[in-house]
């Protein structure tokens, strides 16, 4: 079992944990770093808990003790704190070894395994529910920074074919969230954010969900801090072999969810999407050219 096992394994029973257990597995959940470096006593102490319920908690699911939690944990932190540059010592070893053709083949391949296993992970299920609750809302309120914030923006965009429903929040002046001041509990707000999560991020995501707003999370598993706030949480896997994180699947699945709320909003989507287009005709937006033409604009 990895951490994120055990995080899914306590989001699905916390609610039935009774009592000081109940607690334990919250804090557990909240306060991965803390589980990996701080004694059992200490850890108990912060979570309002007697130390014998940390062990009563790891024999529950599975360990012999809680020194076995502890060292899940700190095996993923030390994973994380490879961080981009230990990540890129490890790409750069491999591309020396296997060139450069077959790692651009396995960062490729990485992507396209991600976005196939969207069925087997309950990736669809997830953007199906979502999107027809996203079809229901009044507006849809899109965040993300970073490197998820392309993603954000390629959704606002899409969605901006079938009228006004969809808003990029822009964070860049510190003024983008001022905008939820007008948000009703009929809207939405939709956050993008994969590890290491963008702190913003999640804050402006717990400051939509204490407003009242459904969330609807993009992010890369059920340990994500977004996606416990989350009434919709949509998982996309982020692993590649390149220094970076994988952001492909992420940008497939917002495509997804565009294209399953248009579907759900019918003749009145048709109707939107054709104005929209008739309106980029009008201002010559899109240059419409033959792709075989040449130079002397003659067919090739």
């Amino acid at each position: 079992m990895d951490r994120a096992t055990l995080a899914e394994e306590i989001i699905r029973s916390v609610d039935t944990l009774p009592g000081q257990l109940g607690a334990a597995a919250r804090y557990i959940l909240e306060n991965p770093g803390d589980v990996a470096l701080l004694s059992m006593r200490e850890q108990a102490r912060r979570a309002g808990v007697q130390p014998w319920t940390m062990t009563r908690f790891a024999k529950r699911f599975g360990f012999d003790g809680y020194d076995a939690v502890r060292q899940l944990h700190g095996e993923a932190l030390k994973e994380q704190a490879l961080g981009f540059s230990g990540k890129a010592g490890v790409q750069v070893a491999r591309q020396r070894e296997a060139g450069g053709r077959a790692l651009a083949a396995e960062i490729a391949a990485a992507a396209a395994g991600q976005i196939s296993n969207f069925g087997e992970t309950g990736a669809l299920d997830a953007m199906t529910q979502a999107a027809a609750a996203m079809a229901r809302a009044r507006r849809i309120y899109c965040f993300g920074l970073r490197s998820s914030r392309a993603v954000a923006e390629q959704l606002a965009y899409l969605l901006s074919f079938l009228g006004e429903k969809a808003r990029l929040l822009d964070c860049a002046d510190g003024a983008g969230l001022e905008a939820l001041r007008f948000a009703a509990d009929t809207d939405i707000f939709f956050v993008v954010t994969v590890a290491p999560y963008t702190r913003a991020s999640v804050e402006a995501a717990r400051h939509a969900h204490a407003r009242g707003l459904t969330i609807v999370a993009l992010t890369d598993g059920p340990a994500s801090p977004v996606a416990r706030l989350a009434r919709y949480a949509i998982f996309v896997g982020t692993e590649s072999p390149s220094f970076f994180h994988a952001m492909t699947p992420a940008f497939a699945a917002v495509e997804i969810l565009a294209a399953l709320v248009a579907g759900e909003g019918g003749d009145a989507a048709l109707e939107a999407i054709a104005r929209t287009e008739r309106q980029l005709a009008e201002l010559k937006v899109h240059i419409f050219e033959y792709a075989g033409t040449t130079r002397q604009g003659k067919r090739s």
